[in-house]
This record gives structure tokens, C-alpha cells and sequence, in this order.
């Protein structure tokens, strides 16, 4: 798979999928969820039931790409609160994400901008 930072952004599709899905029947998914343009330089992210299974959906070039990850002992952290169907992360957020670092607790710096510097 291609470095996650070449893409412009990730997708993940926060409800669980039936990981019997291939290409086709994950695509389906990405256009009725709306998540993007699903030949554009995206990410598609999706979880299985037991949570140990990951499946990356992306287009290269001339066709589409179906990556998966299975973990042994650990389960993925996933947004299994959040009430969106779809949520975005950032490229660098992704690759935590399969490191196993659980990204919906960890909060960055509050963006903070200065009307003057004295």
C-alpha cells in the first residue's frame, strides 16, 4: 500500500461492515454514505464486528486497490460513539490508527490565533 501521507485525506465509515465485502460492495458503501469522491485520492476506511479486521478501500491510477489488516490479539480502536456514519482523519491520524493508538482520545493543541503581537 502506498504511504498514507500521499493521500489528501481518509475516510472511515464508522458503522460496521460485513467483511465478506470485496471492491465492488465496499464502493457501494462509500457512494451511498457520501463519504467522497471515490476515485480521488482518499482513503476508505472500514471495520468488521469483532473489530480485529481492517479493510482500506483507494484508487491508483487505472484501477482500485483493497488492502486489510488483521490483528492477532488486539482490537482496532474505533469511533463507536461518535453519531456520525462517516468520519474524516487526517493522513497521519490513519497510520496512528493501524499502529493501534487509540486516536478519539488523544486531543492536540487548541489552534490559537493572536489579533496583535505586542
Amino acid at each position: 500500500m502506498k504511504s498514507a501521507n500521499e493521500f489528501k485525506g481518509v475516510f472511515i465509515h464508522r458503522n460496521l461492515v460485513d467483511m465478506r465485502k470485496s471492491i465492488n460492495g465496499l464502493s457501494e458503501i462509500v457512494e451511498m454514505a457520501q463519504m467522497d469522491e471515490l476515485m480521488g485520492l482518499y482513503l476508505f476506511g472500514f471495520c468488521g464486528r469483532r473489530w480485529d479486521l481492517i479493510k482500506v478501500l483507494y484508487f491508483h491510477s487505472s484501477g482500485f486497490c483493497l488492502w486489510m489488516k488483521r490483528l492477532e490479539k488486539d482490537k482496532f480502536p474505533w469511533p463507536r460513539k461518535l453519531d456520525r456514519e462517516v468520519v474524516s482523519l487526517t493522513p497521519s491520524q490513519f497510520a496512528w490508527l493501524l499502529e493501534g493508538y487509540d486516536i478519539w482520545k488523544v486531543k492536540p493543541f487548541e489552534k490559537f490565533q493572536f489579533d496583535q503581537v505586542i
